[in-house]
């Protein structure tokens, strides 16, 4: 399902310079079937009451999901994943540590992809079960 020929560096390498980079969110591993990537729960992510902000999580489910989407494009030279919906239910609070980030794909269509992503503390407890889905759009 995903092109596994680009390196985990390569990906991280892309979130220098943008709001994956400002949030410390990082790609661990990359499979044909499924990706993981981690963000620290800390000053950057927390709200005002010291637990992980929902927006927070909400950006790791679509980061995750829109690297999913362009390692699972024909070509990504020409075609790119845009992000149109997003849910997101956030079932248990992080005070510290990192969450893990988990992407598999519910569907890759054409034009449309859905992907299921969801993020755990380091102790494996769900904190966010998320939904995204992908527009494919070619690009010249």
């Amino acid at each position: 399902m995903f092109n596994t020929s680009i390196s985990i560096d390569e990906i991280n390498a892309w979130s220098r310079g943008n709001m994956i980079e400002h949030l410390g969110i990082e790609f661990t591993e990359i499979t044909a079937e499924f990706i993981k990537a981690k963000m620290p729960v800390d000053h950057r992510t927390k709200q005002p009451f010291g637990l992980l902000h929902g927006g927070a999580s909400v950006v790791l489910a679509e980061t995750i999901g829109s690297i999913a989407a362009l390692l699972a494009v024909p070509d990504m030279n020409h075609y790119k994943g845009v992000g149109v919906e997003i849910n997101a239910n956030h079932l248990k609070s992080a005070r510290g540590g990192f969450v893990i980030g988990t992407c598999i794909p519910l569907r890759i269509g054409k034009t449309l992809h859905v992907y299921d992503i969801k993020i755990h503390d380091e102790a494996e407890q769900l904190i966010c079960a998320s939904r995204l889905t992908v527009a494919i759009l070619k690009v010249d």
